[in-house]
């Protein structure tokens, strides 16, 4: 396998590129290698397999849309109640429309790991993973609320991303004086997130 970490990145991210716009199935080394604008067979010189791909991508998108620590940083000195929560939600929203590609990406691989077993256990491993740090985040910083506040917060997110992602005109006037989607991200943390 080829060593060069900046290609190898430019590859990944290519895989991004094309599995957003293509789907699992237009996925193949030779897409990634004209993605990317490198000769033929680059692709397969730095992936052992389309399931070495697939898992890089993986984590390459785990990297890539998780918060900024600065933001972040910038959040946390307010004080713990609901009104955090939503900035919070507000900001993980905000992350998930600005990288469109990468979020439609991380849907396309929730598909295709319901046709991959190897791909499914990796991928499982790696949301439950992003799951179970919210859960210890929302802890640890004394947020309102439990485990299972956290668990229905991402239930409720992760629908709003869908619609709002792959069908965005979908919520619009569906609440009439409910903005698409600030105010549904206002509703869902209303709705789940104790006060106090």
């Amino acid at each position: 396998m080829a060593g060069n970490p900046e290609r190898r990145a430019a590859l990944v991210d290519a895989g991004i590129e094309v599995l957003a716009r293509e789907g699992a199935r237009g996925l193949t080394f030779r897409a990634v290698d004209a993605e990317a604008g490198v000769p033929v067979g680059t692709a397969s010189n730095y992936f052992a397999s389309r399931d070495d791909l697939l898992r890089q991508i993986d984590g390459r998108l785990h990297r890539r849309l998780a918060p900024d620590p600065e933001v972040l940083g910038d959040l946390m000195t307010a004080p713990r109640d609901r009104s955090l929560v939503a900035a919070l939600m507000h900001d993980l929203m905000s992350r998930a429309t600005g990288d469109r590609t990468g979020y439609l990406a991380l849907l396309e691989l929730r598909l295709e790991a319901t046709r991959r077993p190897e791909l499914r256990a990796s991928y499982t491993e790696s949301v439950r993973g992003d799951l179970e740090f919210g859960m210890r985040f929302h802890r640890e910083a004394g947020l309102p609320g439990g485990d299972e506040t956290v668990a229905v917060l991402y239930l409720a997110m992760l629908g709003l991303w869908v619609d709002h992602l792959t069908l965005p005109g979908v919520l619009d006037g569906a609440l009439p004086g409910v903005s698409v989607p600030e105010g549904l991200v206002e509703l869902i943390v209303g709705a789940v997130v104790p006060e106090g």
